[in-house]
């Protein structure tokens, strides 16, 4: 867990389905950039695929590796860039189903409130909610 001017932080990084549901869950320090930790959460994705992401993993180097493993990589460009690669706005529009999962695990006080101080006892609580929102995803309506 990262130390940040405000006290203790953790990002939580997360691949999920088509549907939203999580695959991949990773903890990172708060002040650690966003774009380093994409690279050893990558090992989901094959040929064919497409990666919905947000502009703070935006860098050439991932985008040449999406390229190499055949993925087509769909992530909204960062402002200062000055030859910005085109973005095609359908597929990112695509991308508030992981914004979804992320507010449902915000669901669970645990998760929201960062009770737990150890990033081991963190992690697990939140790849237990992701179980949860797994299930509640196969639950019968009638």
């Amino acid at each position: 867990m990262g130390r940040s001017r405000g006290g203790l932080t953790t990002k939580i990084h997360a691949v999920t389905d088509a549907r939203g549901r999580p695959i991949t869950l990773k903890l990172t320090p708060g002040q650690a950039h966003d774009g380093r930790s994409a690279d050893d959460m990558l090992g989901t994705l094959g040929p064919g695929q497409t990666l919905l992401a947000d502009a703070a993993y935006d860098s050439n180097r991932l985008r040449d590796h999406l390229k190499s493993i055949g993925a087509r990589a769909v992530i909204r460009p960062i402002p200062r860039r000055s030859t910005p690669p085109p973005l095609d706005r359908d597929a990112y529009r695509r991308r508030n189903r992981i914004e979804r999962f992320f507010s449902k695990l915000k669901h669970y006080r645990a998760i929201a409130t960062r009770y737990e101080k150890h990033d081991a006892n963190f992690l697990a609580l939140v790849k237990l909610a992701a179980t949860r929102i797994w299930l509640r995803a196969y639950e019968s309506v009638t």
